[in-house]
């Protein structure tokens, strides 16, 4: 795997006023709401410039909340079985 730093982050779409979208709410959220939310926050991961260094660092970090590199939680399980085997 590629060596991967934090330097990218100064680049992303998400920060911001939208950065909320990224992470789910303190309360719980019904199903409909979490995929809103996500699919929202993937919309923004289409535009951004590093989303491929973010995947990865979510990806090396081995990150379980959020939308990293427009990929959810159960999305980069898969992603990292996958590379495993």
């Amino acid at each position: 795997m590629a060596i991967v730093t934090e330097e990218w982050q100064r680049h992303a779409a998400c920060k911001g006023p939208k950065a909320e979208l990224f992470f789910p709410p303190p309360a719980p959220e019904r199903k409909e709401e979490r995929a809103g939310r996500e699919r929202e926050a993937k919309e923004i991961c289409s535009t951004c410039a590093v989303a491929h260094e973010c995947l990865q660092y979510a990806l090396k970090i081995r990150e379980v909340h959020g939308i990293w590199g427009g990929t959810n939680e159960l999305e980069r399980r898969a992603i990292s079985e996958r590379q495993a085997s």
